[in-house]
């Protein structure tokens, strides 16, 4: 990528902050941040809260599923690295009890094809003498929805396990892995588990959007019976949205949970993205296998792809979307990162997160819109 590639993306940050927050029933706020070899950019746009908190660029944010890539895939591409694990261990090595069959590996789950359901609220599971639910044994008390190994079904549950599965392969806490080998190492001072306090923007008005898929079964039929829950009514402002790492998981998942700035993104995404040529962090053997596409168009190893245009040259755009309005992407071999932190689940009838990150992509003028991979985020 030529430097007036790198400072055309900067200088038009402004404005695709400025479109993603103008669409109709858009985030109430919205910030989007591009490195490059020519710097770095980052535009905030709105409010941070209902009460219209200033939004800035350096406030936090709950990335929700963008903390599958953030803490998850990037631990295991870090303990892959140094020798700690491999990508074809098999799920078993680590947790011996779930619903995966003997030949799931970890790279199984990192590409949703372990049959898995999508989601289940956990927190409905029963649970014996009054205990709380315990969310892993919840998890693998679940049958198979799809045949292992036959299709790509995006899913909670899997990073869930992997989540368990970095614990057991460290010995450390979730947390502590994810501050051991990627957050620390990294710089990233502002990217955490919550609950986390200071300037952070508000998620969503409450459960509601939780409460609905339970009551309705859609988009995923719940397999529990109903209970009275108490539901969230207030603004949800630095404790986590996702109502299973909420309630069942203590606020740290391997699927959800983190928080974290446009800057510390860009920095993990800058990172990532020169890994091929880097042997401090990544071993570019690993970074290969991590990045690379697998059986399912539009999926590598816990990323996403998708073809763009940067530059005029086609490239390859590792992504992961967030369901409280967050993304995160990469090119390879570029040092590009784009990120998009938005709190659209304030808006009154959300729009989904994968049209403000084409939004996002278009006003850039890096993408040739292509077709996105669906998903509930």
């Amino acid at each position: 990528m030529n430097a007036s590639t790198g400072s055309e993306l900067l200088d038009a940050v402004g404005t695709a902050a400025h479109a993603v927050h103008a669409l109709a029933s858009g985030p109430l706020g919205v910030t989007i941040g591009v490195t490059t070899g020519a710097g770095t950019r980052i535009k905030s746009v709105g409010a941070a809260d209902g009460n219209h908190r200033a939004l800035h660029t350096d406030t936090r944010f709950d990335i929700a599923s963008v903390t599958k890539v953030v803490a998850t895939t990037t631990a295991i591409h870090r303990l892959a690295s140094v020798g700690v694990l491999r990508l074809d261990d098999r799920v078993d090595r680590f947790v011996a009890d779930s619903p995966c069959t003997s030949d799931a590996t970890i790279s199984t789950l990192l590409t949703h094809r372990a049959g898995l359901w999508e989601w289940q609220p956990l927190y409905l599971a029963p649970s014996a003498d009054g205990r709380p639910v315990d969310a892993y044994e919840a998890v693998a008390a679940l049958p198979l929805r799809y045949p292992p190994g036959e299709r790509r079904a995006y899913s909670d549950l899997g990073f869930i396990l992997l989540g368990r599965i970095i614990e057991r392969a460290t010995g450390l806490s979730l947390a502590e892995a994810v501050s051991e080998f990627v957050t620390g190492p990294l710089g990233l001072v502002d990217t955490a588990y919550g609950p986390v306090t200071g300037d952070v923007a508000a998620s969503a008005p409450g459960d509601g959007v939780e409460r609905d898929m339970v009551g309705s079964g859609d988009p995923y039929p719940v397999l529990y019976p109903s209970r009275e829950i108490a539901w969230r009514t207030h603004e949800l402002t630095g404790e986590v949205n996702d109502g299973n790492c909420y309630r069942v998981l203590g606020g740290v998942s391997g699927h959800a949970g983190m928080f974290s700035t446009a800057v510390d993104l860009l920095r993990l995404g800058r990172s990532l993205a020169l890994a091929a040529t880097s042997d401090d962090l990544w071993r570019p053997d690993i970074t290969a296998q991590i990045f690379a596409e697998g059986p399912d168009s539009g999926q590598a190893l816990g990323w996403r792809t998708m073809p763009v245009l940067l530059g005029g040259v086609r490239r390859n755009l590792l992504w992961h979307p967030g369901f409280t309005g967050c993304a995160l992407g990469l090119v390879p071999g570029t040092g590009v990162a784009l990120v998009l932190l938005s709190n659209r689940l304030m808006s009154a009838a959300p729009l989904p997160t994968a049209q403000l990150w084409a939004t996002a992509l278009s006003s850039l003028g890096v993408s040739d819109a292509p077709m996105l991979i669906g998903s509930r985020p």
